[in-house]
């Protein structure tokens, strides 16, 4: 009987290559490894470096204020986040989906760093990021204050953080509360290096049909410039604050939000007002879309005097727009199969590791699905994402040539 070794501990001084050893296990077993792997979803711990951040801040009061609020022991000082309620690290049995001391190479940001480590360890060429605290920014009391620390994130990013690595990305945030501050934020940030659109964090109560908004789209179709809608979870939505756990309310909050914004976007006929801006769901899973598919289309059928900027039924809208796969359900396979045939999965789905985060998904979970085909796989977990962006596939190159 072989020997049985037990595994050692992982806490917060643990290497990232250990926290991902079956990911570094299948990259050995180089299952991808001529493959594109583009990450369109993966997180920095902004909150770790909260004083780089309020740094950038432009207004020199509210740079002052939030500098007043570690001084009197709250270390995000601005930021409605709720530390009381941080589940996320499974009371600390996840220790990587938080802040970190481990050991990292001088000379390059600390959050770089961290990373280039998961990139490698997963096999992925290309991650963008997107914060982690700050996707419940969007249900802050103060919009101006919103407003200031977008724009401050989005600094810190684009000067400290992507241009330590070409493989980091970022697809920035929009204060959405304000819209009059988007389309500046745009002009600002869009050619910055590494950028490769913009954010709204979906845990919000704004319409995303309001004319307020309608600068903003054409601006960013005119610039070819992708929108993301980033789900998150807010157990202080009224909905939500009716489950008693974290597992229950985590399991719907991320669908809800964005549910809710792809309904009003359909039924408004956005997809027929700007043709041609690409629309990227994120982090609400699959599940949610056959359900929309066709309750939507049936709604629609009954009532299409209500939706007059509609030529096609609302499914049809759907599977050309784009989604994240994480976090995909997988517990019933022939459902899943079923899900990607719905959406167009091989030119309409990217994958997603939703890495450091307590459900993250390594490349694996898409390339040992057993109904994908290989061109499929490749689609997904980079191909799609090439095209959409204009990014470099070294991989398809090299096959060409041989």
């Amino acid at each position: 009987m072989a020997d049985i070794k037990d595994l050692a501990p992982l806490d917060v001084n643990s290497a990232t290559a250990d926290m991902l050893a079956h990911a570094v296990r299948d990259k050995g077993k180089k299952k991808f490894d001529d493959f594109l792997v583009v990450d369109i979803d993966a997180h920095v711990s902004e909150s770790a470096f909260w004083d780089e951040v309020t740094d950038f801040i432009s207004s020199d009061v509210w740079k002052y204020n939030a500098k007043s609020f570690k001084e009197r022991g709250s270390a995000n000082g601005l930021s409605n986040a709720a530390p009381g309620l941080l589940y996320q690290n499974v009371f600390g049995r996840v220790p990587h989906s938080g802040i970190t001391r481990e050991t990292l190479p001088q000379g390059v940001h600390k959050q770089a760093a961290l990373s280039r480590r998961a990139m490698d360890a997963m096999g992925i060429d290309y991650m963008t990021v997107f914060p982690t605290a700050m996707l419940t920014l969007g249900v802050h009391p103060q919009p101006e204050v919103e407003v200031l620390i977008a724009d401050a994130y989005n600094t810190w990013l684009t000067e400290r953080v992507l241009p330590c690595d070409p493989g980091l990305l970022g697809l920035l945030y929009l204060p959405f509360n304000t819209p009059e501050a988007c389309a500046p934020m745009v002009e600002k940030f869009a050619d910055k290096k590494g950028v490769l659109g913009f954010t709204v964090t979906s845990t919000r109560y704004k319409p995303v049909h309001h004319n307020s908004y309608m600068r903003l789209y054409s601006m960013l179709e005119e610039r070819n410039l992708p929108l993301a809608f980033h789900a998150a979870f807010n157990w202080e939505d009224g909905s939500m604050a009716q489950l008693n756990r974290f597992l229950s309310m985590h399991a719907l909050s991320f669908v809800h939000c964005n549910l809710i914004h792809m309904t009003n976007w359909i039924v408004n006929g956005l997809p027929e007002r700007f043709p041609k801006l690409k629309v990227i769901w994120v982090e609400s899973g699959l599940a949610w879309l056959p359900y929309l598919m066709q309750r939507l289309d049936s709604e629609y059928m009954m009532r299409t005097s209500e939706a007059p900027l509609l030529k096609r039924k609302p499914s049809e809208y759907i599977t050309d727009m784009y989604y994240t796969t994480q976090p995909m359900e997988m517990q019933h396979l022939k459902l899943v199969e079923a899900t990607f045939e719905a959406i167009k999965a091989e030119t309409q789905l990217l994958y997603a590791s939703d890495w450091p985060h307590w459900d993250f998904d390594t490349p694996s979970t898409v390339y040992d699905l057993p109904f994908l085909n290989e061109k499929q796989k490749r689609n997904i977990l980079g191909g799609n994402a090439a095209r959409l962006f204009g990014l470099k596939d070294p991989y398809q190159a090299k096959a060409a040539a041989e």
